[in-house]
């Protein structure tokens, strides 16, 4: 079984990939995207935003990072996929699932499965410009308006060369809404001779066994569950019990005493805000504390009610 670490714009950033990888066994993390457009970017965007490229493309915990990409331009991703390895990207992935309107309005993400012809383009691009022992890897929904090209789309993926692909088990318009459509990427895995990397409502341990069991899938890949359940990927490869609310309240401290030192630290009581989001269906505890704590605005206060609730936690 290969555990991956999904890549969510705006909420896992390199300082919470750092986290959770010192947590979990996961196999391998991927980026936030990084948008290309109409140039190859410069070296600086990649080091912003994947800081573990310094560290030969691994996090502090030697877990291995790989950059994605968001782009419609076959020969402009090609040349940036090429950077990224370059820099030390372990591989690259191509993003066709983000269903943000701003990113679709600008043919990224999403829409682009409307278009199997130029998600094959992309891909092939990006593959002929990367070093063979490279993987090459892409990261697609099941459509976009409903989910009539979801094999077209896995076909033109794997025919254009890469290694594996992960689906997230949704169309564009399902967005996020419960259920996942597991079943379709059964489909695809008993059609693709590649690795097929299931994602989508899989929140606990039981869920990542009925979704190896329904899609006959060894490699699933974690987004929101990774949030609400912060060593999920441990729990799912049976190394660790779920996390209690102590534990969680712990890391929450860690985590900001590490985005305090950054240079990220105005951005702390957002981020905290956000994370709350997320382990509020996990931990009744996180509802109620969320209840006081997002009415808050400054980093002094947040700070404050997490430390007197972590010393009442272990009186």
């Amino acid at each position: 079984m290969r555990v991956v670490l999904a890549p969510m714009e705006g909420v896992i950033d390199d300082l919470m990939r750092e986290i959770l990888s010192e947590i979990n066994p996961y196999d391998l993390v991927v980026t936030e995207f990084v948008r290309v457009v109409s140039q190859l970017l410069p070296e600086k965007v990649y080091y912003k935003l994947c800081p573990e490229l310094r560290n030969g493309g691994l996090t502090a915990s030697g877990t291995p990072v790989r950059i994605q990409l968001l782009g419609q331009h076959p020969s402009v991703m090609a040349e940036n996929a090429h950077r990224a390895v370059e820099l030390g990207s372990q591989g690259v992935d191509a993003n066709f699932g983000c269903p943000a309107k701003m990113v679709n309005r600008s043919k990224g993400g999403a829409v682009l499965l409307q278009y199997p012809d130029t998600i094959h383009d992309i891909v092939k691009a990006m593959r002929d410009a990367v070093p063979n022992e490279q993987p090459v890897t892409a990261k697609i929904r099941l459509g976009f308006e409903d989910k009539s090209l979801f094999m077209e789309n896995a076909l033109a993926v794997y025919e254009a060369g890469a290694s594996e692909i992960a689906i997230h088990a949704r169309s564009k318009v399902d967005g996020y809404k419960p259920p996942a459509y597991w079943e379709y990427i059964t489909e695809v895995r008993k059609r693709l001779p590649i690795p097929v990397i299931a994602n989508g409502e899989i929140w606990s341990r039981e869920d990542a066994i009925r979704c190896m069991d329904v899609t006959g899938c060894d490699n699933i890949m974690l987004g929101r569950g990774a949030m609400s359940l912060p060593n999920l990927a441990a729990a799912i490869k049976g190394e660790q019990a779920p996390y209690t609310w102590a534990q969680t309240l712990s890391l929450l401290l860690r985590y900001t005493q590490k985005q305090l030192i950054g240079k990220k630290s105005d951005y702390y009581p957002a981020r905290v805000k956000q994370w709350f989001t997320y382990l509020n269906k996990q931990y009744p505890e996180a509802d109620a504390l969320f209840r006081d704590l997002r009415v808050l605005k400054t980093t002094d206060e947040i700070v404050a009610i997490l430390e007197k609730t972590y010393e009442q936690q272990n009186r």
